[in-house]
């Protein structure tokens, strides 16, 4: 592990935050959150949807999270004298909290509704959700920390991951970074966040039927042979190291997508090697570099880790990041329409080969 430290502290509504420092001799427990802050809202509904089996949460109490605050009101800078923030420290290298404003969940409250019609039950939606704030800068960006920074980054997924999969009822723990007001951010300030999901989410489901069919058929594993066939390929990818490639892939949705992919099997961030690890940050900041230049401004983006499940499945996972901008062109955005809306159904205007070429070229 690259934090030389990790120091638990309660804040005042009773939540759990969690400094990871890189120097060991830091003392940033010490400091009391000194808000007077109301009790953390009771965790959301799930909600069977029996036309397409799906889980949907509802969760009223999100309507109300905080909304593009000014940089001197910003609840993920460190507190100052003049601000008290989510991190009552007065600096931070990364830190993780539960969120104020959960999706999910272990806050369970007396409720008799357990289902709205014989067709659809409901249930409590435990879980957990997490904040992780990359740096104190508030101006920074991903793409500008340091690889190692990135290596302590990947070193706290890893123990958030472990953490998080033991806890009752958790199926799956999802971190990701949403980036950009194109792509709906609440808050400027560089951060991720981890859900640790009640239910298998349906895209993991989908790649969970499409393995398994796979595997039936051939006795292999889908992605190893997926990988292998975009590494042999080349037209397809975009940059490569000796433990990761970075790859478009062939039928990808959205106009820019990248997937980052270790050489080697692993279901979860918390099974890379030391050396799997380090070698993450270069090539995933290249990636991140090669967007920004793709039009000469910030491309929006969202980060998505995809790991094993919890529970049944889980051999069939290969651990791999999913990195997706929705901005086709320099002036110009991709809106779900109605066929990807409606109907799940993607029509890609970007030909995934010439993304490649593109993103290789920068």
């Amino acid at each position: 592990m690259t934090f030389k430290s990790r120091q638990a502290i309660r804040l005042s509504d009773g939540r759990e935050l969690v400094y990871f420092n890189e120097e060991a001799q830091v003392h940033r427990a010490e400091y009391p959150d000194t808000r007077q802050l109301p009790p953390p809202p009771p965790t959301s509904q799930l909600r069977y949807d029996p036309l397409i089996d799906e889980w949907v949460a509802v969760a009223a109490h999100r309507h109300t999270r905080t909304f593009l605050p000014p940089s001197d009101a910003c609840p993920l800078c460190p507190s100052s004298p003049s601000f008290a923030s989510e991190i009552p420290a007065p600096d931070y290298d990364v830190v993780v909290f539960e969120n104020q404003f959960p999706s999910f969940s272990d806050r369970l409250q007396p409720d008799e509704i357990t289902s709205l019609t014989d067709q659809v039950p409901v249930r409590a939606g435990v879980g957990r959700c997490e904040v992780i704030c990359f740096t104190s800068d508030h101006n920074g960006s991903f793409g500008k920390l340091a690889p190692s920074r990135v290596r302590t980054v990947v070193d706290v997924l890893a123990d958030r991951t472990a953490e998080m999969s033991a806890l009752t009822g958790v199926a799956q723990v999802f971190p990701f970074e949403n980036r950009g007001v194109e792509i709906g951010v609440t808050l400027h300030h560089p951060h991720g966040q981890i859900y640790a999901y009640p239910t298998v989410p349906p895209r993991t489901q989908q790649m969970l039927r499409a393995a398994g069919r796979y595997r039936d058929r051939t006795g292999r594993d889908l992605y190893t042979d997926v990988l292998a066939a975009e590494r042999a390929a080349g037209v397809r990818v975009v940059a490569s190291n000796e433990h990761w490639t970075a790859y478009v892939p062939a039928a990808s949705r959205w106009p820019y997508e990248v997937q980052l992919a270790p050489h080697r099997k692993v279901p979860d961030i918390p099974a890379l090697s030391d050396e799997e690890r380090d070698a993450f940050g270069p090539l995933y900041l290249d990636v991140l570099r090669r967007f920004d230049a793709l039009f000469g401004k910030p491309m929006p983006y969202i980060s998505a880790w995809h790991q094993a499940v919890v529970g049944e499945g889980r051999e069939l996972g290969y651990l791999h990041l999913q990195l997706f901008s929705i901005r086709r062109a320099a002036d110009k955005l991709k809106f779900l329409a109605g066929s990807e809306s409606a109907m799940g159904a993607f029509v890609n205007d970007v030909v995934p080969e010439r993304a490649a070429k593109t993103l290789r070229s920068l």
